[in-house]
């Protein structure tokens, strides 16, 4: 795979969203807002904004809370984070991924596919992009007419 693909969330609806496949890692990321768990703690209700500068395919998430972890990003800032169980489909293959539901508005990718997920079978290639194929032209295309 390359440093960045173009990836699938099957069972969240998601057809098409850009990730960074980063082996520094450990869980993988993918932006939500609006995170509300239910009064049990059992689910958590949330929602994705796939395309960046768009506020268009919003998707809402309802999903069991895999788990709770505290999360130190690069910048060494810690937070506390849910943990949701989503199976990723990555050039054709689809791994579970443990992944942890942050904002991720300032961040140049909506979703971050860390080294547990990548440990699936799968090789990244720092000096490559879209090895597995770019989103169809038409998604492509609306989403930049969005920005």
């Amino acid at each position: 795979m390359g440093w960045r693909e173009w990836v699938s969330l099957p069972g969240i609806g998601i057809p098409w969203i850009k990730a960074k496949l980063d082996t520094g890692a450990r869980s993988s990321a993918l932006h939500a807002y609006d995170i509300e768990e239910t009064s049990d703690g059992e689910r958590v209700r949330f929602k994705v904004r796939p395309w960046q500068r768009s506020l268009e395919d919003i998707v809402d998430v309802e999903c069991p809370v895999h788990d709770r972890r505290r999360v130190r990003s690069s910048s060494g800032h810690s937070e506390d984070r849910i943990v949701v169980l989503l199976d990723v489909e990555i050039g054709g293959r689809r791994v579970a991924a443990e992944t942890t539901l942050t904002e991720r508005d300032q961040m140049d990718f909506r979703m971050l596919i860390g080294r547990e997920a990548l440990r699936q079978g799968f090789l990244v290639n720092p000096h490559k992009s879209f090895i597995t194929g770019r989103a169809p032209k038409l998604v492509r295309r609306r989403n930049r007419d969005r920005a």
